[in-house]
């Protein structure tokens, strides 16, 4: 396409020559010509205008228009959409450009939604610190232990949801590391549990590990993993009642270990569902960052896992994701 818009060009200049050569004597005096001579030179500007004028019309402004649009997306405005015109491959080119656009005008929607969310879970810790803090240098509050003890809880808060981001951060960047290792999941299971037994059992919920017997070895970040179990169970006891059920379990299939987490809470209605791995997506009556689920589904898909979510309202919800065995040499 290239070699023919330089062709059109030379023969363009190519006529224009020889028209001003048919008009003009070699001394530059403009000279007699006959009739048939006049209409031949008009005739032949006239397809030359023509040609030109195609040209531009199918190269030209497409171009233009291309170049235009270029330079609006430069200047931040990703709204910006090229008309789809000229021959098929500037049509191609244009529809490119426009799928383009689109997806940064998604993702710099996403970004400025990203910084709204972040500074509005920041402000609620801050601004309690700030209260608290405030009101015992003012003497509203007692400057006991009690107040300081619940000054160090929301700083507590404010520390993890910072680290919440920084892991989300490098999960999406594709910076995260793993430091894999076989791991011996049926321990990694019960000691995660373990870790909320006081809380279970001030609920009076029960919380159950079901690990099947002779369970493989994983490979895996057991860090990581039990980052991803740590959200699980919290979430699950947070949204089970009394006297509720909480279960853990892992068999081994084709495609790897396959855990799952169950609960006997309230369920997640279907049109909350395809959302809850969503970043700051908080379903009604939730409560925390809104960032434990993003986090979880970030660190299994980093192990080359899969995770999904099947919830029935009123019955309870399963959240199930897969890792992969250990490498065999």
């Amino acid at each position: 396409m290239g070699v023919l818009f330089a062709f059109c060009l030379v023969l363009i200049a190519v006529g224009l020559s020889t028209v001003l050569s048919w008009l003009f004597a070699s001394s530059g005096a403009p000279v007699l010509v006959r009739p048939p001579r006049i209409f031949f030179a008009l005739l032949w500007l006239f397809i030359l205008l023509a040609l030109f004028r195609r040209l531009m019309g199918r190269f030209g402004f497409p171009l233009g228009d291309m170049v235009e649009a270029a330079d609006r997306v430069a200047a931040g405005d990703y709204s910006t959409r090229t008309p789809e015109r000229g021959p098929h491959w500037m049509r191609t080119l244009a529809r490119a450009f426009n799928s383009m656009t689109s997806r940064l005008e998604v993702q710099d929607r996403q970004r400025r939604d990203l910084m709204a969310d972040i500074a509005h879970e920041l402000r609620t810790p801050l601004a309690v610190l700030q209260g608290r803090l405030e009101g015992m240098l003012d003497g509203i509050y007692p400057r006991d232990e009690g107040q300081v003890a619940a000054v160090l809880q929301e700083t507590r808060l404010l520390a993890r949801l910072v680290e919440d981001l920084r892991t989300l951060a490098h999960s999406e960047s594709g910076t995260l590391t793993l430091q894999k290792e076989s791991t011996d999941l049926a321990i990694l299971l019960n000691d995660t549990a373990a870790s909320f037994a006081g809380e279970a059992a001030e609920r009076q919920i029960q919380l159950n590990v079901d690990a099947a017997a002779n369970l493989p070895l994983a490979d895996i970040d057991p860090v990581r993993v039990r980052e991803v179990l740590t959200n699980l169970i919290s979430n699950a006891l947070r949204h089970t009642p009394e006297h509720g059920r909480v279960s853990v379990a892992a068999a081994a299939e084709t495609s790897g270990i396959v855990i799952g987490v169950s609960d006997t809470g309230h369920g997640i209605p279907a049109d909350e569902l395809p959302r809850i791995f969503d970043r700051f997506y908080k379903g009604h009556g939730s409560r925390g960052s809104g960032l434990g689920l993003t986090i979880a589904r970030n660190l299994v898909v980093a192990h080359g896992g899969e995770i999904h979510a099947e919830s029935v309202e009123g019955t309870g919800t399963t959240i199930t994701f897969t890792l992969p065995l250990e490498r065999r040499t």
